[in-house]
């Protein structure tokens, strides 16, 4: 058995709300989680949902904030916040700069020295963490969800569309959908792929879904009052890719929300019962 490190565990709406430390073979060294259990997982396995994080967040910081607990107990949902990153790299420029290196994997697979050896976040939240969870925890691996935010919106997106079958539901909060048109993604995913535009175009939502569509409804709230609406998230071009190949999209604008976790927690509850209506089934 894979060993975990228990960090810490606290009641929560019944349930037990964890913090996990493990040796990651996809990053090569520790990793850190966070996982909710819900009050149903002391007697019976449980569908289980990944939260991907944004730029600069750990895996406490939709742990905290969201404020997700309360109905995921109710609901019977396992929550899977994994950290962001690797840390502690030692990689020249991994750190000092919020949009690339660590806080910011952009849940690719790296391809260029020295980031491939440690930043391998797609296999990492794809294979290596639930396998981990069905091992140590009572979760059902069949009855899968993913959500994320920003960053971690396009992680999210991109995983759901590139391993079709894998998870029954997806949603995002203000996710980054055209990481290959945008400052964001035009700044990291060259030192993570290289040059060849068709590596960047493996990891963006946009070119995916043309391609291949998810099984099922897509969600995705987007404050209108985000500050970074129109030069880094751009809605309008993963609406227009939904069109284009067929997939099924509610896009929701919300006037006067931002990008930040008061948006995501005025909202998260809709994003729960929205995967849960599609992991509730065995």
């Amino acid at each position: 058995m894979t060993e975990i490190e228990t960090i810490s565990e606290q009641r929560c709406h019944g349930g037990t709300q964890g913090f996990y430390r493990h040796h990651s073979e996809s990053c090569g060294g520790p990793m850190r989680f966070a996982l909710y259990q819900p009050p149903q997982a002391a007697s019976e396995v449980c569908p289980v949902l990944y939260y991907l994080a944004g730029l600069t967040c750990t895996e406490e910081t939709a742990t905290i904030k969201a404020g997700a607990q309360r109905l995921a107990s109710e609901l019977g949902l396992i929550l899977v916040m994994p950290d962001t990153s690797p840390r502690n790299t030692g990689f020249d420029g991994a750190t000092g700069d919020w949009e690339f290196g660590e806080g910011a994997g952009f849940y690719v697979d790296a391809t260029q020295a020295p980031w491939s050896s440690r930043f391998r976040m797609h296999s990492y939240v794809v294979d290596e963490l639930p396998a981990l969870i069905a091992e140590h925890f009572p979760a059902d691996r069949e009855r899968s969800g993913i959500m994320g935010h920003s960053m971690g919106g396009h992680g999210a997106l991109t995983i759901a569309l590139k391993h079709p079958g894998r998870y029954r539901s997806v949603s995002a909060f203000a996710p980054i959908v055209a990481p290959t048109q945008v400052p964001w993604g035009e700044k990291a995913l060259p030192r993570y792929l290289g040059e060849d535009t068709s590596a960047w175009a493996a990891y963006d939502a946009c070119e995916l879904v043309r391609r291949q569509t998810f099984d099922g409804t897509i969600l995705i709230d987007q404050g209108e009052a985000d500050g970074f609406l129109s030069t880094q998230l751009k809605p309008e071009l993963f609406d227009q890719a939904c069109a284009e190949g067929g997939q099924s999209l509610v896009l929701r604008r919300h006037a006067g929300y931002d990008h930040s976790y008061y948006f995501i927690s005025t909202f998260i509850d809709d994003h729960l019962r929205h995967h849960a209506s599609a992991l509730g089934r065995p």
